[in-house]
């Protein structure tokens, strides 16, 4: 069965095109820039060709045009017709409270996504923008949406719940709903797979580093706390968002620079963060070499960081009354042997102990860089499509 998976952002989207019968990545790729001159789609295929092209993609329906011609193209492509995908799944970043497992498109669902649009402004939108362009695109294929939220939806009230009025959250539904879930699922289920266990008798601290960064506490296969919150601004520090700051300390700012709400979204989501501390960059790897030259802004930024990621893996242990492993993926969690040793120092009473000459490995795969003892610590490279496939797969055999 062939399934394509499409992440569809403000001015881009991504695809993978899988032959799940074998998990087998046929074609992934990228449309950039869309809407603007200069729009280009980046695309690669499993035998290791590739091609850039460029062209006028005023918007996603124009984008997923573009990917479905490069898929059947006979000299880039890698099917002969659109007849043979069989489905396609997209990413949908919020599903709210109504939607706690991923489901097929119908138009009761399309009513409920439009509902859940005020919840993620940022990101929902250009979401069901692809999804329209595929019902349009490949109106009889089964459309699937997987949702960022879904896998946090079983936290209990006392971990998700603010403490503000009641009534707010039974107005608004403000509270805590959590991203990357199916990045938090595929390391954790991978993590159980790698220590032999299963997952229903592990409790993980999965960290997914990136330029947005969030860490779960993960018992026995269930999701009971998260960093992210209502949005996922909140939690660890990350490239341009503020993580975790006292509300009171924003109003006061507002106050003091006399500043609107776009402007104070604008501060705390785009000029926070990693790049908000250093003055340098949202990129661990200049702040790591910004600080190799004792640039003494970016070696904050890096120390703030990392005690934040060592203070919610502490605060997880002691939530879910111990902990087996700690998973770090996504490009910093991957690739930063520097993070994931400030991280993990003075955690020894934990049971953790890492192995630095197994933590510098310059390996893609993943990987134990512990030494062995009874907290296991991983680096699992993610694969959020490949969640989106299999859950795509499952909804449309049913």
């Amino acid at each position: 069965m062939i399934i394509l998976v499409l992440n569809s952002g403000s001015s881009s989207v991504k695809y993978r095109l899988y032959n799940v019968d074998g998990e087998q990545c046929l074609a992934w790729g990228i449309v950039e820039r869309i809407g603007a001159s200069g729009a280009v789609l980046k695309h690669n295929r499993h035998d290791g060709k590739g091609v850039k092209l460029g062209g006028d993609i005023l918007d996603h329906s124009r984008a997923i045009e573009f990917i479905l011609a490069i898929l059947l193209s006979p000299n880039h492509g890698v099917i002969k017709d659109r007849s043979e995908i069989d489905a396609v799944g997209h990413r949908v970043v919020h599903g709210g409270e109504r939607f706690t497992g991923s489901v097929l498109i119908n138009e009761e669902v399309m009513t409920q996504l439009y509902d859940c649009i005020e919840l993620a402004p940022l990101h929902n939108p250009h979401n069901i923008k692809g999804i329209n362009a595929c019902r349009k695109l490949l109106e009889d294929v089964p459309q699937v949406a997987v949702f960022d939220t879904a896998f946090h939806t079983k936290m209990p009230d006392y971990a998700y719940l603010y403490g503000l009025p009641f009534t707010i959250y039974k107005r608004y539904a403000v509270r805590r709903y959590g991203f990357h879930g199916t990045s938090h699922r595929y390391v954790a289920d991978r993590a159980a797979r790698m220590i032999g266990k299963p997952l229903e008798e592990l409790n993980l601290v999965t960290c997914h580093l990136g330029n947005g960064c969030s860490a779960a506490a993960v018992s026995r296969g269930i999701s009971v706390d998260t960093t992210m919150g209502f949005t996922p601004t909140e939690g660890l520090l990350m490239g341009t968002r503020c993580g975790d700051v006292d509300p009171a300390a924003l109003l006061y700012v507002m106050g003091r620079e006399e500043i609107d709400i776009g402007a104070a979204n604008s501060m705390i989501n785009k000029h926070s963060g990693l790049l908000g501390i250093s003055g340098v960059s949202n990129d661990m790897r200049e702040i790591e070499e910004e600080t190799a030259k004792g640039n003494e802004r970016a070696e904050l930024a890096l120390n703030v960081f990392c005690y934040r990621m060592k203070k919610y893996i502490g605060a997880y242990a002691a939530a879910m009354g111990g902990v087996d492993g700690v998973v770090f993926t996504g490009g910093i969690g991957e690739n930063s042997s520097e993070v994931r040793k400030r991280t993990l120092d003075e955690l020894g009473f934990l049971g953790i102990e890492l192995d630095q000459e197994l933590n510098t490995s310059e390996s893609s795969e993943e990987r134990f860089i512990d030494k062995g003892g009874p907290v296991r610590v991983m680096v699992i490279p993610t694969n959020e499509e490949l969640v989106i496939a299999r859950d795509t797969l499952e909804l449309v055999i049913k």
